[in-house]
């Protein structure tokens, strides 16, 4: 489907969701992840300009091969063929959008070559980044903006729909990791188990206890802001467990979305709170008379924010930023469950019988307790377990070899030691802000940089 094919039917809609599928030998695994930058003197965020700044960052890794992505004259991304892309989120973090791999091994190598390139400009810069779900120590009226259309009209819209929104866009960081399915029955089956276990990842990978330099209360505090950010675009989606869930359904609920904006001759053009729906009637307030393209369309995929988000892929999204060896962790953990049919299969049986409430209550639950979330006879920490166990075979059935023989499994070792001890990161960072740290978060931005 071409960019540029005028939308003129709802079928449109959900045959562009439909063109995802691809048979299972083509299956790629594609693992984001987003980190704060600071500088080491001030530990404050980097500002957009200046010698030290996040430009200056995106024109230094120009030596490693990427090219220059501009907006209004500003550098805002980085690309490069078969390499992905390096974004940036609204307050300086720095996102690698991997490229589309057959293997965790891949990841790991990617992931590897992007922290030698990031930390080789941060030495000459005097500027660290860290892995965490939230910035333990800066208000957000102290993060600077960065020079992106979008996030001009998301900034104002935000605090109209929920009170945490511009503490999503400044001051959190995830990884995320993108797979693939072959038909509407296996993404159906796909969204269906990953949005019911995504509240137990939530608690695996754990990693954001403080804020403004103070704990907060959550282990999580980056998944609880995401329940007072805007109701009309996140959440758990109970209608994914309906009878005869698929492309139409999911189509319908993207239509209900408010948008954002519309992208026009290179710039954003607000239509905030307004109906895509109008947009293909030709009513749209910001552009009346006109139609979307597909490009409008794909832009509106990206301004829903559920716990799990179908585009042509799914996308799971429950997870905290972390440490550097946890990136490859959690797209290990997803492809273990959802990629082999066998462990698909078991961890629909993991899950089959929570209800609606069951999964409200562990998506309300696990960023304040984590693993210790208790559970009807059972705790999270027990599901965690079932669910790694599952994982694991399913990544020993795949039988992805490096080059030394060893198969993925190994990459959920640290979750497994998580997992068996119920104590996760974040729980660490208290531990360590308790005694060694003094109740102080500084030290935090030293031992735990990448």
């Amino acid at each position: 489907m071409a960019a540029s094919e005028p939308i003129t039917d709802r079928r449109q809609l959900v045959e562009y969701l439909a063109s995802g599928c691809k048979p299972r030998d083509q299956w790629k695994i594609g693992t984001e992840h987003e980190k704060f930058a600071y500088d080491l003197e001030t530990l404050k965020p980097l500002e957009y300009e200046g010698p030290r700044g996040v430009r200056a960052v995106l024109e230094r890794l120009q030596q490693f091969g990427w090219d220059l992505v501009y907006e209004g004259g500003n550098p805002i991304a980085l690309q490069a063929e078969g390499k992905g892309s390096i974004t940036l989120e609204p307050g300086g973090q720095l996102e690698l959008s991997g490229a589309p791999l057959d293997n965790i091994h891949q990841t790991c190598t990617e992931v590897n070559t992007h922290l030698k390139q990031v930390k080789a400009v941060a030495a000459d810069l005097n500027i660290a980044f860290l892995g965490l779900g939230y910035n333990p120590k800066i208000p957000v009226a102290d993060v600077p903006w960065m020079p992106k259309g979008r996030y001009k009209i998301m900034r104002d819209y935000m605090p109209t729909r929920g009170g945490l929104g511009l503490d999503m866009m400044l001051n959190t960081c995830t990884v995320q990791v993108n797979l693939d399915f072959d038909s509407e029955a296996t993404m159906a089956r796909m969204f269906r188990v990953s949005l019911a276990l995504q509240p137990i990842a939530t608690a695996l990978f754990a990693n954001s206890p403080f804020k403004n330099g103070k704990p907060t209360g959550f282990l999580s505090y980056r998944s609880h802001i995401w329940t007072d950010v805007d109701p009309d675009r996140s959440g758990m989606l109970p209608f994914v467990f309906e009878d005869g869930f698929g492309f139409e359904q999911y189509v319908d609920y993207l239509l209900d979305v408010p948008m954002y904006f519309v992208y026009r001759d290179g710039r954003y053009i607000d239509a905030a709170g307004q109906s895509f729906r109008d947009f293909m009637n030709g009513r749209l307030p910001a552009l009346p008379g006109e139609v979307p393209t597909m490009a409008d369309w794909s832009d509106h995929l990206t301004v829903s924010f559920p716990e799990v988000r179908l585009k042509k892929y799914l996308e799971m999204r429950g997870a905290d930023g972390g440490p550097w060896g946890r990136i490859c962790a959690l797209s290990a953990l997803w492809v273990g469950l959802l990629y082999d049919s066998t462990a698909l299969d078991d961890a629909w049986e993991l899950i089959k019988d929570w209800t609606v409430e069951d999964q409200a209550y562990l998506r309300d639950e696990t960023p304040k307790q984590a693993l210790k979330t208790p559970f009807g006879n059972r705790s999270v920490k027990e599901i965690a377990i079932d669910m790694l166990k599952i994982s694991h075979d399913g990544l020993r059935r795949r039988e992805r070899l490096d080059v030394v023989g060893l198969n993925e499994t190994h990459f959920l070792n640290d979750l497994f030691t998580i997992a068996d001890s119920g104590f996760t990161a974040a729980e660490e960072l208290l531990c360590a802000y308790e005694r060694r740290w003094e109740r102080q978060v500084d030290p935090l931005f030293q031992e735990y940089a990448y």
